[in-house]
């Protein structure tokens, strides 16, 4: 029996990343685990197909190799004999050439679907996977939110069932293929006796004729519908990540399982925050007078204002941080703090009598203490240029 395909096992699709491969496997793996399925044999064996799957599509140089020559490459040894290839006579069997290599040269002079290990064209097949783009505010990241989304997707007619007949007929077994999807050819050549196998054309490799279509679907098994879903946005997720709806995506095929819904979500930006990972920051103007005196700040945090008194002599810069105003995990055992830089603000425009009373407190401060920091400074720059 020809081995699955094991980008099937794992419910990816060929161009998925290798971050995709790796979510999907720890996923079936926690799902199909030993332990969360004690004395079933079913489950192990599953275990053991995923396990597999995962140790050649986990790595990727094993994967390159995978994805040019199939289960011909073993995963273990580089290439294994070439075994359950159906259809030529006369030398050992050769799997899996019809993910390529080999089997793109024999496609070339005896037809596609040479590959006896080419998926059945009438098997069940999974719905398509949607996307959608979902923005929403610095808050309702913070703390979350329920929001509820339009989409649009094929479903499961209603009609027929999915079967694509009008209800009180059955799709009937295709007399061409006798409900395979497949006919084969048997070709003789120079290097031997090939069968080569191609889809069928009156059922279009479905083993199955609608003789008398739905009047809804029109004989596809599946309608256009609208739906709104109700989403629950997790508190502390972030920009660019993403929930996954498992299911909401569109029907499935003959059976199979319905897609899902992947929603991305954007944040939009706040005016006083910025967000890094779990903290977040602000700047807060403050005068002259409170930085050098000292002053108590109200200081707007995600939960509203809070009371924070800075020291006298503050400097322009200076960072405090308010222990637990962050963002909380999204895993909700921690959240993060909220860091406030204060900046003194140098006022633009003042009149004589406010210079006035500058340059006599000026005067009565230099050299003294307040301006020890000064004073190193241009020492340092003396014996630096010798001035």
């Amino acid at each position: 029996m020809a081995k699955k395909d094991y980008y099937e096992i794992l419910g990816v699709d060929r161009n998925a990343s290798d971050e995709e491969i790796k979510r999907a496997y720890r996923k079936l793996a926690k799902k199909y685990h030993p332990d969360v399925n004690p004395n079933d044999k079913e489950a192990e064996a599953k275990f053991k197909e995923i396990n597999e799957a995962y140790e050649v599509l986990g790595d990727p140089q094993k994967r390159k190799q995978y994805d040019q020559f199939g289960h011909a490459f073993n995963g273990q040894n580089g290439f294994g004999g070439f075994e359950g290839f159906e259809g030529f006579e006369g030398f050992g069997g050769f799997e899996g050439f019809g993910q390529g290599g080999f089997g793109d040269i024999f496609d070339m002079f005896f037809g596609e679907g040479f590959s006896s290990t080419r998926r059945s064209a009438n098997r069940p097949q999974k719905g398509a996977d949607l996307r959608y783009n979902l923005e929403i505010t610095f808050k309702e990241a913070a703390f979350g939110a329920k929001k509820d989304i339009n989409i649009s997707r094929l479903e499961e007619c209603p009609r027929c069932g999915g079967n694509g007949s009008e209800p009180g007929h059955d799709p009937q077994v295709c007399s061409s293929c006798n409900g395979t999807g497949q006919i084969k050819y048997a070709q003789s050549t120079a290097f031997g006796r090939f069968v080569n196998v191609r889809t069928c054309s009156k059922c279009n490799g479905e083993g199955k004729v609608v003789t008398n279509p739905c009047t809804e679907c029109k004989g596809k098994g599946r309608v256009k519908k609208h739906r709104k879903i109700s989403i629950k946005i997790p508190a502390g997720i972030d920009d660019g990540q993403t929930i996954t709806l498992r299911g909401e995506g569109e029907a499935g095929l003959r059976g199979g399982y319905p897609g899902d819904l992947h929603v991305y979500i954007s944040v939009q930006p706040h005016e006083l925050f910025k967000r890094k990972g779990q903290d977040i920051y602000c700047d807060i103007p403050i005068t002259f007078a409170q930085a050098s005196l000292g002053c108590e700040l109200e200081v707007p945090t995600l939960n509203g204002k809070v009371k924070y008194t800075i020291p006298e002599g503050t400097q322009s810069g200076t960072v405090f941080r308010l222990k637990g105003k962050g963002i909380p995990s999204i895993r909700g055992y921690s959240r993060g703090d909220q860091y406030v830089k204060v900046n003194v603000k140098v006022p633009r425009r003042l009149n004589e009598e406010q210079k006035k009373l500058l340059r006599k407190f000026d005067e009565m401060t230099r050299g003294s203490e307040y301006y020890e920091e000064k004073k190193s400074f241009f020492g340092r720059m003396k014996d630096a240029f010798g001035v």
